[in-house]
């Protein structure tokens, strides 16, 4: 039996610059998913996915027949669909995956709801690499797309800088230390609204002006960001990087939206609109939350690896 591991991910700084080649502060979560594969004496691939709860949320076989991998269109559905494509593009990336006299039983187990946002697919993109042992982001880019910033957020267990060079083709990575001396301030809210990140990416493609300002003010927030000492400060660059983003995207920030009365403040993690935002306040601001009708409230040492 063969174990593999991939951390969940949030975005800090860079959310959609990231793809022109920002500086981005990515920060990989305390929560992931785990991906066993156990080998069987049938040619099939016996698919079970277990959520937070160990419950099976999704299940399914494929035959394998000659190294060609099938399954019954009966029992076709988007997810089964989206796994098949995956196992194939890991096939075309290494031809002698999968070939076997036998076959697999797979289990995956998310740490996670897989509806929180923290990397179902990317966490299941990067397993499945390490499996078949090729490069996750070759496999990313022939199946979901995107920056990567995920990818390297499932295979690193510290905050990370996250750019991509001007062609593309190369990532920078660095390992940063970010553990802000004001971290018991920092809250990290779902707001219980699937965003789906190709939308907003989407949007940003149409935006044809010139980005190369946004961009370097991007990089300076991010850089700030990593060694900044006093709350206060960090507010100022969680609004001006709001800001930016807002302009780039031509939509609304979170706060404005939902909490033009917070007293803090708030900032999109990722895609904006949905999944987790980030908090700020100098009092504990979870009753503030509920009253809103948001539940899920987690503390920075509970979310990220540090």
């Amino acid at each position: 039996m063969k174990s593999y591991y991939s951390n969940g991910k949030l975005l800090l700084t860079g959310e959609y610059l990231v793809l022109g080649g920002a500086l981005s502060l990515a920060l990989p979560t305390q929560y992931g998913q785990h991906l066993k594969v156990e080998e069987i004496e049938a040619s099939k691939i016996v698919w079970v996915s277990l959520d937070e709860r160990q419950n099976v949320w999704f299940e399914t076989e494929f035959n394998i027949n000659k190294n060609e991998i099938s399954h019954d269109t009966r029992n076709n559905t988007e997810t089964s669909n989206r796994l098949f494509e995956i196992l194939k593009a890991a096939q075309q990336l290494n031809p002698e995956f999968l070939n076997s006299s036998g076959g697999f039983k797979i289990t995956t187990l998310l740490e996670f709801p897989n509806n929180w946002g923290l990397g179902t697919s990317s966490t299941l993109i990067n397993n499945i690499a390490s499996w078949a042992q090729i490069d996750a982001y070759s496999l990313l880019n022939l199946t979901f797309g995107g920056s990567g910033y995920d990818i390297a957020c499932a295979q690193n267990n510290t905050v990370i800088t996250y750019q991509l060079a001007s062609n593309n083709n190369k990532r920078l990575i660095n390992q940063v230390i970010f553990n802000p001396v004001f971290k018991a301030h920092l809250y990290f809210v779902y707001l219980n609204r699937k965003q789906d990140s190709r939308k907003g990416i989407a949007q940003y493609k149409k935006n044809t002006s010139n980005l190369s300002d946004s961009i370097n003010n991007v990089n300076k927030i991010t850089q700030s960001m990593i060694v900044c000492n006093a709350l206060d400060d960090f507010d100022k660059l969680i609004d001006r990087h709001e800001q930016i983003i807002s302009k780039v995207i031509d939509q609304e920030p979170i706060k404005d939206q939902l909490f033009n009365d917070f007293n803090g403040s708030i900032k999109s993690l990722g895609a904006w609109g949905g999944d987790f935002v980030l908090a700020t306040s100098k009092s504990n601001p979870i009753d503030y939350f509920k009253s809103k009708g948001f539940e899920t409230i987690l503390s920075f040492d509970d979310m990220i690896k540090s």
